[in-house]
């Protein structure tokens, strides 16, 4: 769960690990108070949207340095989430009377912590630090 921006955003994913250690999110649920939805489309498509980029920086999201110099020279080296990694995205707007508030960056931080929490439940390995891959994983 988070707050900012006066709006409210609770999250839970749910994650597929293969035998290989090949992690995959395959749903996000989301709701969200954000006061007034005056456009629920719109409050929709920018939660689909942070999640996509939040989803990014937790799988991908590392710069390497090597003798003091990045690795990476420019974002072709750089990976994101693909269309094809993109998950089932539930938004759940609660009702609200209160005036409308942010919406494009509070469900942003609940992200990773939802996913960490569907790793651990799933192989009682819990992520120690970004981007989530088998070598970051303890217990």
């Amino acid at each position: 769960m988070h707050e900012s921006f006066r709006s409210y955003v609770a999250q839970v994913a749910e994650v597929t690990v293969a035998a290989d250690g090949t992690l995959k999110v395959d749903r996000v649920v989301c709701a969200v108070d954000c006061g007034i939805a005056v456009n629920p489309d719109n409050v929709r498509s920018q939660v689909e949207g942070s999640v996509g980029f939040a989803l990014s920086a937790a799988l991908y999201g590392e710069i390497t340095v090597k003798d003091g110099v990045v690795t990476a020279g420019n974002f072709d080296a750089y990976p994101i989430l693909r269309i094809n990694e993109m998950p089932k995205v539930e938004v759940h707007i609660v009702p609200s009377q209160a005036d409308p508030t942010g919406i494009g960056e509070p469900p942003v931080p609940p992200l990773a912590p939802a996913v960490a929490n569907a790793i651990g439940a799933a192989t009682g390995r819990y992520p120690g630090r970004l981007p989530f891959t088998l070598e970051n994983l303890r217990g």
